[in-house]
């Protein structure tokens, strides 16, 4: 046949919604395969079943291009004017910085592409397929549209097919659909608009065969399958600059303006009013320059937000890029999936109905741990026989295995079987036993068509017993009575229906249990067997249940003024029941994919703004629901464990992914990965991320303040007439020292109280408020006031320049030190304990710092270095009192402020 009249990849119809004999024709084929001619043409017209990578970046741009960054300028500028002074050591030391800052991002972000070859790695290495009517296994990225393949238990699904025969298929979608529960598929179209995971008929390439046996034929492969594009998808996406460097830009940019345009004004107004020659003004303003330039900070937000790093590791999150840490502080909306991230992705069985009492089942997973209650009072299943004959009935009509491996509990199988067989653990029966006692002579396996299971027992004196689980509506057509009281009773369907639709509202999976006594040494089951006289044991209520500490977390973000939003695959009844559980939405309110397909942009960002549950998303919804909460001006941090949620999860301003359950795209794709695949993790990486904004903060309302006074000690000298009161190199320790000693201990600090119960900080507004700007230019002046204070007495006194000078330099210094003190709190007193001694590395730093200052004043050495000579015990007196009457200021600044009642700068 001429292969080119197969449906190219870019005009690939909808094929679930077609019967499977026209695919099975469109397609020129047939349940016997294609020739291996054909399969050989097609392979030349449509290419092997791989993911192609995209050209990656060269090694030498990705490392160029962690110097991009306006920080990484201020540091450069910093090191050419050191190294132009001819002070090669200062000029090495910041060079040396800027080269691992660049060498930490290289390592840690190059790591970022490998989303793609996670993906690429889901294909399954091997395949069974029908060739010229016989079968043969061969290397999956040999397939073409068209081939037959074959699947079974434990395949992982090689293409994407559209399945033209099932037994008992099942499949789990999890990782694409988000939905914990595996799929029964079926042969029978489906209608066009039908989201992924309700095309029954489809089966999609890397999701994984969990029960049963089907065969589909080849409708897609490598790019044009659901997988692939997925990875066009995280390919395409643009990852967004964190507000932090957004905001270090702006300033970055505005202060380098500053400080050009003071070192011309300098250098001109020396010129021209002055008439200092060229040269003289020339240093006096790159000194200038060097004094204002915070060379150091840089540096100290790098080492902030690796310590804060550091502190996530222990509380199980790891962070992949360094800004994440921050992003996380100015979240406003946490997106999360729903299984395995506020639910636990295990089946479990919360309540039981018999036609006499109803019961709630505790323990949550697989473990056979918790008891039974009614009413809120705790009873024993044991003193319930009929409810005994109904788990007994659901751990012997079923496939699954549940056993414990390095102390946790593992299923073969359906995991809403194993939930049954946990439910009678509970009750005490025991597995082993029950299927020795009343072993299976034959089944009827579920399937799709009639949605039930049933299976023939006989115990050792020949008594024989069928019994039946399943969907409920199934299950009950065949029941003529219902046990109560040990006695069957004839069938009350009203009560029973009441009691399904009661317990599906609330987001609960429904299965009924039923048996009937046959003739004796019966052998063989049929599906006559199964069309009546059956009694109803009772039913079960099957949920993934939320997290308990998920609730707790939820509530926390809600505290700290963070919404949260539940996207997931799962049917809408589902997600309003666990959302309504976890505190997220109203539990009544949701929309689904098919709605979100029908709203254009600007509904869309309405709608996202309204409602916090959105369920039955694909890839395309989340990674939409993402962008328009962004183009609302929301900072977004979207969590999930899911080859699903790899593309929303490299949109979001910060993608969290699960670390133990989550695939391995869904990590590479994220900017932070839980370990313990706990939600409440993130209110801890939030409150840290909170904590390292505030002390970055701390330290720009630190630094800036001693780099201004600097400079205004040098603008107003210049102004003046006289004599500079210190010297370039002089500038350069104070900068140093503060830095290395005193400014790192501010990274150190822990949250101050309140971190988690204000609202989130505005990501739009500058890193400094005006108030704080305010607080810097306040100090620079209190320090340029004390520096010429002093100056002036020492002057005036007679002492030499030297002196006056390192006068100069050790009243900056402790002013520095003291001023440290009055930053740990921008706004609380630190008048107390704890505000004087709580941080053990300030008090290092200082103590560091004072030994570093005597060894400057009266070291030999370092006086011929640094142009200094000894000081007398009078001068230290006046230095202090200038520090001390700084630190004062200051507190009395904070004192009045709150007064007036200023909580927040």
């Amino acid at each position: 046949m001429p292969h080119e009249q197969v449906f190219a990849p870019d005009k690939t119809p909808l094929w679930h919604s077609y019967p499977p004999q026209q695919v099975l024709e469109e397609f020129k084929t047939g349940h016997a395969g294609l020739s291996q001619t054909e399969a050989k043409l097609r392979l030349e017209q449509y290419g092997a079943n791989r993911l192609q990578p995209p050209k990656p970046k060269s090694i030498v741009i990705r490392f160029l291009l962690q110097f991009h960054n306006v920080l990484i300028y201020i540091l450069l500028a910093a090191c050419s004017m050191t190294a132009f002074l001819g002070h090669w050591v200062d000029s090495g030391v910041i060079f040396g910085v800027v080269v691992i800052n660049a060498i930490i991002g290289f390592v840690q972000e190059g790591k970022a592409e490998e989303a793609l070859n996670a993906i690429r790695r889901m294909l399954s290495l091997n395949a069974i397929v029908q060739r010229d009517g016989q079968r043969i296994q061969m290397p999956a990225d040999q397939l073409v549209p068209g081939d037959i393949v074959l699947l079974q238990s434990g395949d992982k699904v090689p293409a994407d097919l559209r399945l033209v025969d099932c037994k008992n298929l099942r499949i789990e979608e999890a990782a694409l659909t988000g939905e914990s529960e595996a799929v029964e598929k079926s042969i029978h179209a489906v209608e066009a608009v039908t989201t992924i995971g309700d095309r029954f008929c489809m089966a999609y390439s890397g999701t994984l065969v969990v029960y049963g046996q089907g065969s589909g034929v080849v409708v897609a492969t490598a790019q044009h399958t659901e997988i692939g594009r997925i990875s066009q998808m995280i390919a395409q996406v643009d990852k967004l600059t964190s507000p932090l460097l957004r905001q270090m830009a702006i300033f970055g940019r505005w202060l380098t303006l500053l400080i050009l345009l003071l070192a011309a004004g300098i250098f001109v107004y020396g010129l021209l009013l002055h008439d200092y020659p060229v040269n003289e003004m020339f240093m006096a303003a790159i000194s200038m320059a060097i004094a204002a330039i915070p060379e150091g900070l840089p540096a100290i937000m790098t080492i902030t937000l690796a310590l804060g790093v550091q502190n996530m590791v222990r509380r199980n999150a790891i962070v992949r890029h360094l800004p994440a840490v921050e992003t996380l502080g100015a979240v406003t909306v946490i997106c999360t999936d729903k299984t395995g991230t506020l639910t636990r992705n295990e089946m479990t069985v919360q309540s039981v109905i018999t036609a006499e009492v109803q019961l709630q089942v505790g323990g949550v997973g697989y473990a056979p741990t918790g008891g039974f209650s009614r009413d809120g009072k705790e009873i024993l299943a044991t003193d319930y026989a009929d409810m005994l004959d109904m788990f007994r009935a659901g751990m012997l009509c079923n496939e699954a295995s549940l056993h414990q491996q390095d102390g946790t509990w593992v299923i073969q199988g359906d995991p809403t079987e194993a939930a049954l067989i946990t439910l009678a653990v509970k009750a005490t029966l025991d597995p082993v036993f029950e299927q020795k006692i009343l072993p299976r002579t034959d089944v009827i396996p579920f399937e799709s068509e009639h949605r039930f299971m049933a299976t023939l027992h006989q115990d050792y004196a020949g008594h024989s017993q069928i019994y039946v689980k399943g969907a409920p509506e199934e299950v009950l057509a065949m029941c003529s009575h219902q046990r109560s009281q040990g006695e069957d009773q004839l069938i009350q369907l009203d009560f029973w229906h009441t009691k399904i639709q009661e317990a599906s509202a609330t987001g609960q999976r429904i299965l009924a249990m039923a048996s009937r006594a046959t003739q004796i040494k019966q052998k063989i089951l049929q599906s006559s067997d199964v069309e009546s006289g059956f009694t109803l044991l009772g039913l079960v209520g099957i949920i993934d249940p939320p997290r308990e500490e998920a609730i707790a977390a939820i509530d926390k973000c809600h505290t700290a003024g963070i919404r949260v939003k539940m996207i997931t695959g799962d049917h809408r009844i589902t997600a309003c029941a666990i959302g309504a559980k976890l505190g997220i939405g109203n539990g009544q309110n949701a929309v689904t994919g098919i709605e979100l397909d029908k709203m254009d942009e600007a509904q869309l960002r309405k709608v996202v703004g309204e409602i916090d549950i959105f369920a039955r998303a694909s890839p395309e919804h989340k990674l939409r629901l993402v962008t328009a909460l962004q183009e609302n001006g929301e900072i977004v941090a979207m969590t999930g464990d899911g080859v699903n949620d790899a593309p929303a999860l490299k949109r979001a301003d910060i993608g969290v992914a699960m670390g133990k359950n989550g695939t391995e795209v869904a990590k590479e794709a994220a900017e932070m990965v839980l370990m313990d695949d706990n939600f409440a993790s993130i209110t801890h990486a939030v409150e840290e991320g909170r904590t390292v904004y505030d002390n970055i903060r701390k330290t720009v309302v630190y630094i800036l303040p001693t780099s201004g006074g600097e400079a205004g000690v040098l603008i107003l000298a210049i102004i003046l007439g006289m004599a500079l009161p210190i010297t370039p190199v002089q500038i350069l320790w104070i900068n140093m020292v503060t830095t290395v000693t005193l400014a790192i201990s501010l990274a150190f600090e822990r949250p101050e109280s309140g971190v988690m119960s204000r609202p989130p900080h505005d990501p739009n507004a500058p890193i400094l408020s005006g108030f704080l700007v305010w607080r810097i230019v306040f100090v620079a002046l209190l320090m340029i006031g004390g520096v010429f204070t002093l100056y002036f007495w020492e002057t005036v006194q007679g002492a030499s320049i030297e002196l006056a000078r390192t006068v100069v330099v050790n009243v900056l210094v402790m002013c520095g030190m003291v001023y440290l003190f009055n930053c740990r709190y921008l706004m609380a007193s630190v008048c107390s304990r704890q505000g004087l001694l709580g941080n053990r590395y300030v008090l290092m730093a200082v103590g560091l710092l004072l030994i570093l200052q005597l060894l400057f004043t009266y070291l030999p050495v370092m006086q011929q270095l640094f142009g200094t000579t000894a000081l007398d015990a009078a001068a230290w007196v006046r230095i202090i009192a200038v520090s001390l009457l700084l630190f004062l200021i200051i507190e009395l600044e904070k004192y009045l402020l709150r007064r007036r009642g200023v909580k927040d700068l």
